[in-house]
């Protein structure tokens, strides 16, 4: 923890460390990984009606705390240490900040409230997969018939696709990129789970066959509003990827400290020595690039912040997870030992919302167009 930190961030921290520590230890989030909804139920409850969490960046007029993405980012950060199982990223990272970019009050009025005290669960499809956000990859369409509104096509890889109550979707319609809302049970919604290489996480693949959508803002002007959704959700995953990089580099350095070989302590040779120095100049250099970027405000700085944030930490968790493994040793390669559920965990963050290849052409992009 970095000692600069400010106080009412670092009391947010220790608050939210402690309840994962006592409700989301390993063996509850090998638990919850296994079982049908992907997550605890009472847990749910207790973090979002109890704690409070998912309130932390919404505006007090609709339930919220009104706090900001640098308190969401503490909060990420603890869950991605922790590996909680829950419904919270889909909800608070890709759906909350979606509709407070939407600008569409009596949508917010009506949806927020149930989100913020965890009645409800929603999640986001922006192109139909995990994709980074595209407006040329969007290939839901939607029709009005009658009045109402209708939504076709089928989303590849949805978060939380299969348990949540509302599916905001980004759709074509005659008018350009629109967002609507669909409600999880409606009729022609088809919702299949999917096995994938990260078990702590849920994903889907829904299919919508005429299904009944409620408009969200306005018609073929939400584009902006999603991409502002999207850089949020950006910082979200490298906030957690760089709270389970810290936990790996925590329990790589436990682990040097208390192996004895040849009667002594593992980390006292030099090339574990040097590897568990290596881990923490990657960790350090995660923070600096969260930290900046949870700290802007939208615009184009934030995007290239966030860009550089995804890129550098997907890259720090990855090699930092399997340090970690290399450091235990044969029992870090084992399904008992922690260590492996990072590895998947840093391997499937890599690739969401956008791979540091990616993300590195799109700082390229926006730094040279910011120069012209």
């Amino acid at each position: 923890m970095s000692t600069a930190e400010a106080v009412d961030h670092r009391d947010l921290r220790e608050a939210v460390r402690e309840f994962l520590t006592a409700r989301s230890p390993s063996s509850a989030v090998r638990a919850a990984m296994d079982s049908a909804p992907g997550y605890d139920e009472r847990v749910w409850r207790e973090l979002t009606a109890d704690l409070g969490l998912a309130a932390i960046a919404v505006p007090e007029e609709f339930g919220g705390a009104g706090a900001g993405l640098p308190e969401l980012a503490v909060v990420f950060e603890e869950m991605g240490a922790a590996l909680l199982c829950a419904p919270f990223f889909s909800t608070v990272a890709l759906a909350i900040p979606t509709l407070l970019a939407s600008g569409d009050a009596a949508a917010m009025r009506e949806y927020l409230p149930p989100l913020v005290d965890g009645s409800r669960i929603a999640t986001v499809i922006f192109n139909g997969s995990l994709d980074p956000w595209d407006p040329d990859a969007v290939t839901l369409t939607a029709r009005t018939d009658g009045g109402h509104s209708r939504i076709d096509g089928v989303a590849e890889r949805v978060l939380d696709g299969d348990t949540a109550n509302t599916v905001l979707v980004a759709a074509n319609t005659s008018a350009g990129i629109s967002l609507f809302a669909v409600d999880g049970t409606a009729d022609g919604l088809d919702r299949d789970p999917l096995t994938t290489l990260d078990r702590t996480r849920k994903i889907a693949k829904l299919s919508f066959d005429g299904v009944a959508a409620r408009l969200i803002g306005t018609d073929g002007a939400v584009a902006a509003a999603l991409e502002s959704a999207y850089r949020v959700a950006v910082i979200a995953v490298a906030s957690e990827q760089l709270g389970a990089a810290q936990r790996c580099l925590d329990m790589a350095v436990g682990y040097a400290k208390e192996r004895i070989q040849f009667g002594r302590a593992i980390g006292s040779f030099q090339a574990v020595k040097h590897r568990c120095a290596d881990m923490l100049v990657q960790v350090e250099g995660a923070r600096s690039a969260v930290r900046h970027a949870a700290g802007l405000s939208e615009g184009e700085d934030q995007a290239v912040a966030a860009s550089v944030a995804k890129m550098a930490c997907s890259e720090a968790f990855l090699q930092v997870a399997l340090d970690n493994m290399r450091i235990h040793g044969g029992i870090g390669f084992t399904w008992e030992h922690d260590a492996h559920l990072y590895v998947r965990r840093a391997k499937a963050t890599q690739l969401i919302f956008g791979t540091p290849d990616y993300h590195a052409q799109r700082l390229a992009d926006l730094v040279t167009s910011s120069s012209h």
